[in-house]
């Protein structure tokens, strides 16, 4: 057991790590390439954000473990929201300004939405996941559109300007990014062997494990990210690298356990996680578009979404374990 858990630290502090020396090696080769920094930032950064979980579905799917997948990118989804927006708006605030993120809301919504028909089902199966990889090309010509405007006037122009690598040399930024990826796939298994075995153990399922554990940890470098934002007053990148994550999670996360493991899932999914994750969704889009002004997320709603966050994964952790009805 405690071998387990020290593998799943280790997982973790790698994936923490790898996901940003990848994220700035994939920024720094595109911009050196000419891409600009609004495009750089809403496609590679947004993929980027996405990677560990896309590494861990991978792994935990080819394992044999397609709820630990599952849950993996619905509970990131969740965390992205209630976690890392929570605290971020607790640590400051967090206004909106960006025309371009007005753009991104209904994209995650219609996202979203489609996701949950695909799954309504109660079967993952390989033509959802086409379906949904049909979806990621026609989010990247979107993202591509709205990325080519490139508004001078646009905060997170000058915000994404600010944060990627604009100095760097081509040879280490590729090396960064090669680097990134190899401690991706060691910090992916890593984590999927420890949770596995951990949920073993308890008795625990695997979806339960991807929807707490390996969410929480996987989201980790998002939460960084948010903080470190909010404390230098990027806002606008605070929200927009979890609305981009979120897109891309349910786009190129979800379609993995459908393609390599494609099957039938818990039905707690659809009564119990989905609806959890689509209430927080709308809970975004109503704080954050900004319908009469400036969106704006608060302290107290950051509380409340904090909070909202906190009960969730205590009432997976106590049902889990048997101390509440299921």
């Amino acid at each position: 057991m405690l071998l387990d858990i020290l593998a799943i630290i280790a997982g973790l502090a790698l994936l923490v790590w790898s996901a940003d020396r990848f994220i700035t090696g994939a920024a720094a080769a595109a911009r050196n390439f000419g891409v600009s920094p609004m495009l750089v930032g809403l496609t590679v950064v947004g993929l980027g954000t996405s990677a560990p979980e896309i590494l861990v579905s991978a792994m935990a799917s080819i394992q044999g473990n397609p709820g630990l997948a599952l849950g993996n990118a619905l509970g990131s989804n969740i965390a992205n929201i209630a976690l890392i927006l929570g605290v971020a708006a607790l640590v400051s605030p967090l206004h909106v300004q960006s025309e371009t993120l007005r753009r991104e809301y209904p994209m995650l919504l219609a996202v979203t939405l489609g996701a949950v028909l695909l799954l309504a089902d109660g079967v993952l199966g390989r033509l959802d996941g086409l379906l949904l990889l049909g979806g990621l090309l026609l989010v990247l010509c979107g993202m591509v559109l709205i990325g080519l405007r490139d508004r001078s006037s646009d905060p997170m122009r000058s915000e994404y300007a600010a944060e990627i690598p604009a100095h760097m040399p081509q040879a280490a930024a590729i090396t960064w990014l090669v680097i990134g990826l190899v401690g991706l796939l060691f910090g992916s298994r890593l984590l999927v062997w420890g949770a596995t075995n951990v949920a073993v153990a308890f008795g625990v399922s695997d979806l339960v494990i991807g929807l707490t554990i390996v969410a929480v940890g996987t989201s980790l470098p998002e939460l960084a990210a948010a903080i470190a934002a909010a404390l230098k007053n990027e806002h606008d990148i605070a929200i927009g690298n979890v609305i981009g994550s979120n897109i891309f999670n349910l786009l190129t996360v979800l379609p993995v356990p459908a393609l390599v493991a494609p099957g039938a899932f818990d039905q707690a999914v659809l009564v119990r996680d989905l609806p959890v994750m689509v209430a927080l969704t709308l809970a975004l889009f109503v704080m954050a578009y900004g319908f009469r002004g400036p969106g704006r997320i608060n302290r107290l709603e950051g509380l409340l979404l904090f909070i909202a966050f906190l009960t969730y994964q205590g009432y997976l952790l106590l049902n889990a374990t048997g101390a509440l009805p299921g």
